[in-house]
């Protein structure tokens, strides 16, 4: 009989071996469905970002050769949603403009082709709210292939060609071919690849060693009776096979269900189109092929015992102590994730990215080397502190098997690592939004040139009246001061009763005097020059302002302003004239739609600020990293709580011989119980709080790649640690229901 039939069998006869074998096919299809949706997001992110890729001229090198058209990108919003406007003119016959794939036509003067999202929101909300915003009238709808998402606000408006700003791009086509990746989501992948594989292979492992003591009887038996160490080996490889193949087929079928799940996770303001998560062939031929074999390779290495000394296998004899080296798996792979952390910016970004996941990996790797041989510390304690005879019993297996003890804490050390990774990073993010100009949260501003300025400055306030709002427009000069050593200064021309209006300066009765600058800083005014904004050398071309130009402090309304300085016009010297200008407009909770429709009509395709808009995208990117961040450490918990619970199984079912005979001689099941729940949960609580350490510190790390500013700790660090190890008690609690089992199984059959 060959090793396939013999295999077959077992399966057939055997109702724990035909149990470890489907647990093991379900741990295999896991894994292979989470490696291949997140291998999968590079490639999503690239496929979306080439669908939009005409939508960023600014982000791609323009197309060679003739100008045919003229290109501006901005970005709108409706309410906290975003529109993204492109405004185009064609320079020569609009014919022989290649036109990327979702747009029928493009649009002349006067037309603005729109997505059937923003369609939508037309109809339903009035024109002086959205509509009006596009100064044209509807000239159809953009195609799906057109769209980052399906539910993307989009218009692209058509102009005549001196109709569009004056900074707007001359390109020779809109901007197509290959396009870059998300480089954050990107990174996430590769580190939930490495964070999520793990905790999957350690379920596949708590499959497989279900049954593994009686397995390795059974072998040892068979190598006892003349079996060779091959004939052995291809036993096990196809026991596994039948398992890990399945399962990864499995994962494999199961894969365009979780991919479809995933199109709905929202990601940089959008879902994600059906065939966005679309893996190439021969990643996902390699995924496939490659989880069973590391699973038969793990199968087949777990055989030494049984292949060198099948008697100690046979007899179950003790296991030699684990060596103090493995305490230097932790530190060396610190120090190589240190050492990338440091060093990276001197590599090609991809090659630091691949070192920086090779360094992620390898501590989370180290975590399997230094695990037992904690466990093993923690049994000795054990077994010299303790007389109670649960803690007894626990100290022994604890310092018997060690690694097999560890099994059980496995995943949910990995969980904790990662929930203390991810809670270390997310607070100091979110302690980096902010920034900005020095208008209040709701003033709408854009930035223009002098000549452009009064247009927009006539045709918004125009809009505005007619719209019946008393709100206005208010141009203010941008200009740099410079002082005697050179040092420049940006500064904002403006009155000083406008900027009470429309900056967050707290004046405290400035106003009352001469007019003069602002500033909430010591400035000496000696020497003091005003110069043009973009200016080659503002210090060089500089006109002097009139001396005794007062300097009258005024308070920052927050740190982000700190530093900033206004300027009187009435102070500038006779005959400057600011050549850029900041067009502003407060508006109110309830007209502030109406408001941004006059000036986003006025401004005919120029970018359109806020701060409060500004801190509204820096809190989409922060929910995309908090919705991410969930769901990666829900699949970690569950993985790990489901193979600390087959691990906790498995350990019964392992020394059920054992169990049997404490039990037959009146061990009461509570006091082994109590040792389970024991040997179970204590190294899990030893295991999580370093692991929660280790994790505050690589998270630091990776924040020290991403910004040079404060890192923020919450209390809320400390909660993986918790949950970890409430994860492993209730997981210890199957050993009450696997006991009872033994008890009433007949000892017979062993």
């Amino acid at each position: 009989m060959n090793s396939f039939r013999l295999a077959l069998r077992v399966l057939r006869v055997d109702r724990r071996t035909r149990t470890s074998a489907i647990l093991t096919g379900v741990g295999v299809a896991v894994a292979t469905a989470l490696v291949l949706l997140l291998v999968g997001l590079p490639f999503a992110t690239q496929a979306r970002a080439e669908r939009a890729m005409w939508q960023d001229g600014h982000g791609y090198l323009p197309s060679e050769g003739a100008a045919t058209l003229a290109y501006q990108r901005s970005t709108d919003y409706t309410g906290d949603e975003e529109i993204t406007r492109v405004d185009v003119a064609a320079l020569a016959d609009p014919s022989a403009v290649r036109l990327p794939p979702g747009i029928p036509r493009l649009p002349g003067p006067g037309e603005v082709l729109v997505s059937p999202e923003l369609a939508q929101r037309i109809d339903h909300t009035p024109a002086a709210e959205l509509g009006d915003r596009f100064g044209g009238d509807a000239a159809g709808l953009l195609g799906a292939e057109a769209l980052r998402s399906p539910e993307q606000l989009l218009a692209l408006v058509g102009h005549a060609p001196d109709g569009m700003p004056a900074d707007a791009m001359r390109l020779a086509g809109f901007p197509s071919g290959d396009a870059d990746t998300d480089p954050l989501l990107s990174l996430l992948a590769g580190v939930g690849v490495v964070v999520l594989l793990v905790p999957s292979l350690v379920l596949v492992a708590s499959a497989a060693r279900l049954t593994a003591a009686r397995r390795e009887r059974r072998l040892a038996a068979l190598r006892l009776a003349g079996a060779t160490p091959g004939q052995v080996t291809s036993m096990v490889a196809a026991e596994i096979a039948f398992a890990s193949v399945g399962g990864a087929l499995l994962g494999f079928a199961a894969g365009p269900g979780l991919r479809s799940l995933a199109t709905t996770v929202p990601w940089d303001g959008g879902t994600w189109q059906a065939d966005d998560f679309t893996t190439p062939t021969a990643f996902t031929v390699a995924i496939v092929l490659a989880i069973p074999l590391l699973v038969l390779a793990a199968a087949v290495l777990g055989l030494r015992r049984v292949l060198r000394t099948p008697l100690g296998a046979a007899g179950a004899h003790g296991r030699k102590p684990l060596h103090w080296w493995r305490l230097l798996a932790l530190p060396v792979a610190g120090l190589f994730f240190c050492y990338v952390v440091v060093s990276g910016s001197s590599f090609d970004p991809e090659l630091a990215q691949l070192l920086l996941l090779a360094g992620l990996a390898m501590i989370v790797g180290s975590a399997a080397i230094v695990g037992p041989w904690i466990t093993s510390a923690v049994g000795g304690i054990f077994v010299r502190s303790w007389r109670r005879p649960a803690a007894l019993l626990a100290g022994r297996r604890l310092r018997d098997d060690p690694k097999g003890a560890y099994r059980a804490s496995a995943g949910v050390v990995l969980a904790v690592f990662v929930g203390s990774m991810a809670l270390t990073l997310l607070p100091s993010f979110e302690a980096q939004a902010g920034g900005g100009r020095s208008f209040h949260d709701s003033v709408l501003y854009l930035d223009t040139t002098a000549d452009r300025a009064a247009q927009v400055l006539g045709t918004a306030n125009a809009e505005l009246a007619r719209y019946g709002q008393s709100e206005r427009a208010v141009g203010a000069g941008r200009v740099v001061l410079t002082n005697e050593s050179g040092a420049g200064q940006p500064a904002l021309v403006l009155s000083c009763a406008a900027a009470e209006k429309l900056t967050r300066f707290e004046f405290g009765g400035a106003c009352a005097g001469t007019p003069g600058i602002y500033s909430d800083y010591r400035m000496e005014t000696e020497g003091l020059a005003v110069g043009q904004w973009d200016a080659p050398d503002p210090a060089e071309g500089g006109t002097p302002l009139p001396e005794g130009t007062p300097v009258r402090p005024v308070s920052a309304g927050d740190a982000d302003i700190s530093g900033s300085v206004l300027i009187d016009p009435a102070v500038l010297p006779a005959g400057f004239v600011p050549q850029d200008v900041t067009v502003a407009v407060p508006t109110t909770r309830q007209n502030r739609e109406v408001v941004r429709t006059a000036l986003v009509a006025a401004a005919g395709g120029e970018q359109v600020y806020s701060r409060e808009l500004r801190l509204a995208g820096q809190q989409t990117q922060l929910a995309d990293l908090r919705r991410v961040t969930v769901i990666g450490l829900v699949a970690a918990a569950v993985l790990a709580g489901c193979s600390a619970a087959i691990a906790t199984a498995g350990s019964v079912m392992d020394r059920r011989r054992t169990f049997g005979a404490l039990i037959a001689a009146g061990t009461p099941v509570r006091v082994l119980a109590r040792a389970l729940r024991t040997e179970a949960a204590l190294p899990a609580l030893v295991a999580t709080v370093g692991a929660g350490l280790v994790g505050v510190l690589v998270g630091l790390g990776l924040f020290s790649l991403f910004d040079y500013g404060s890192i923020v700790l919450s209390p809320w660090v400390l909660a993986p640690v918790v949950l970890g190890a409430g994860v492993a008690t209730l997981a210890a609690s199957v050993c009450r229901p696997a006991l009872n089992r033994v008890r009433a199984e007949p000892l017979a059959e062993e």
